[in-house]
């Protein structure tokens, strides 16, 4: 058998590797199994971490969805024309506000698209904040649960590239020490090889 086959048999030779000892590892090893371990924790905090971060933006995109109100506002003019070309149509309307005042302004076709197209005395549904202003719909529940867990992941991907990046680095200094360790060793033992000929 050639491999170490118990349960614990890949840890125990990693933790060898990292911190067991041996005559032959440098200091610059053993700096680098320190650093390895501390990334590898700070890692498995990002990963631990990200259920609750993305728990937090969910519970916080449904708590402004639940100060919104939709009402259905009166259009006072036509709509924007359905080919209208610009980023953004207009169109007055009326309609009460959350504090039961009737109130008029302008609705976008960015906040209700419903107005494109719709002649004047249309009535649409308008979403509004608390102060009676008009608003984008609210995301739907499964919308935003998605767009939690996706920027959970990526912010766990994020940080293992960050990770790995700072591991690279790392090993770039840890690589020029060892070189120049093993050069100023040489330059003392290899006058010595060269001179048994």
């Amino acid at each position: 058998m050639t491999g170490d086959t118990r349960p614990g048999g890949a840890l125990s030779r990693m933790a060898r590797l990292l911190i067991g000892r041996n005559a032959l590892r440098r200091p610059c090893d053993r700096a680098e199994g320190v650093i390895v371990m501390l990334l590898a924790v700070l890692f498995l905090a990002a990963l631990a971490a990200a259920p609750s971060f993305g728990e937090h933006l969910y519970q916080s995109q449904r708590a402004g969805a639940a100060h919104l109100h939709q009402v259905t506002a009166v259009l006072t003019q036509n709509g924007p024309s359905d080919s209208y070309v610009a980023l953004d149509g207009v169109a007055t309307a009326r309609w009460r506000a959350p504090d039961g005042h009737e109130r008029t302004g302008i609705l976008s076709t960015n906040t209700v698209p419903a107005i494109s197209g719709a002649t004047a005395g249309t009535r649409v549904p308008v979403w509004l904040t608390s102060s009676g202003q008009p608003t984008a719909p609210p995301v739907s529940a499964v919308d935003s649960l998605f767009a939690s867990v996706v920027i959970a992941a990526c912010a766990v991907c994020g940080a293992a590239i960050a990770l790995l990046v700072c591991y690279g680095l790392c090993r770039v200094v840890l690589d020029r020490r060892r070189l120049a360790a093993w050069t100023s060793e040489w330059s003392l033992i290899g006058p010595l090889w060269t001179s048994r000929r």
